[in-house]
Parts: structure tokens; sequence; C-alpha cells
């Protein structure tokens, strides 16, 4: 298996559209909860911010099987420039064959490149995969957001977990 990490293009609109639905239709693996369009997936790349770091991950025969980014935690401020907020999306056929860790390793070498040294994210806490996959790159839990996503009438608590670069 033959796996390329790249940075997105526009081009990759449609492959991450599809991968994000269906995680969004799935319900348990993103506290997004509207599906997406090719268009504003498109827009979404376009603008990503020029300090934060987009990759792709093509499988040899299968195209974009997944997606991570890092994104600067907050911009009104440079307190927190040194740290990025991180997502990982994987194509529900491809999970479990090392292609997250593979986006990760690439990923957060570009984003120590570029001067940050934290890594922070939300993971819901139902998404216990989820969580799993974070701990085995090194990430720690620091807490628990109670309530902090609301899906229809369903609330659910997301885990916050942190990594040093």
């Amino acid at each position: 298996m033959s796996i390329r990490i790249r940075p997105a293009c526009l081009d990759d609109a449609e492959a991450l559209t599809r991968i994000l639905n269906a995680l969004i239709q799935a319900g348990t693996y993103t506290a997004m909860d509207t599906p997406l369009t090719v268009e504003s997936e498109r827009e979404y790349i376009a603008t990503f911010p020029a300090n934060g770091v987009f990759c792709v991950a093509e499988l040899e025969g299968h195209g974009v099987v997944g997606c991570q980014t890092l994104e600067p935690f907050a911009t009104y401020t440079h307190a927190f420039d040194h740290v990025c907020v991180v997502g990982t999306h994987l194509d529900l056929t491809h999970r479990r064959q090392g292609i997250g860790t593979r986006l990760s390793e690439v990923a957060f070498e570009l984003a120590r490149q570029i001067g940050y040294e934290k890594v922070f994210s939300y993971v819901r806490a139902d998404n216990q995969a989820g969580l799993a996959f974070y701990q085995k790159l090194g990430f720690r839990i620091v807490g628990t957001a109670q309530r902090q996503v609301k899906i229809g009438d369903k609330y659910i608590d997301e885990i916050i977990i942190e990594r040093f670069l």
C-alpha cells in the first residue's frame, strides 16, 4: 500500500466533501452536523490560513482517502501563535491502515517548521476510536468540555487533548 502525503489543492474538494459528508452522516466521528458542498470545501481550501498546514493522503489506486488540518488556535492575539488546532478526517473504508499516523508524521513536521510548538484539539467523548488514535500519537487528555456539542437535541461532551511538538 503506497500512501502519498501532499498539500491539499482545490482539485481535492470533491473527494474531501465525500469523505467529510460520510463522517457527518455517520453521526459519531465529528461535531460537524451540516453536509458540505464541493463549493464550500473549495472555498475552505482557497482561504485556508497561510500559517496553517493542510495535507491530504492519497492511497495508490484509491485517490484521496483522508486529510489533516492544523490551523492557528487564535488570530486575535500573538500569545497563541505557537498553538495550532488539529483535525483528522479519514474515509470510513480506510481507517486503521496507518494513513492517519502517516498524515500526522508529515503534518506535524511541517507545523514544527513554521513555528508551532503545541497541537490542541477536541474529540467527541463518544468517539473512542478517535481518542485512542490521538493518544497513540502522544496526545494527553487535559479536560472535558461538558455538553459542548449539541446535535439535534442530543448533548455530547468533548475531550480536550494536547501534544507538544
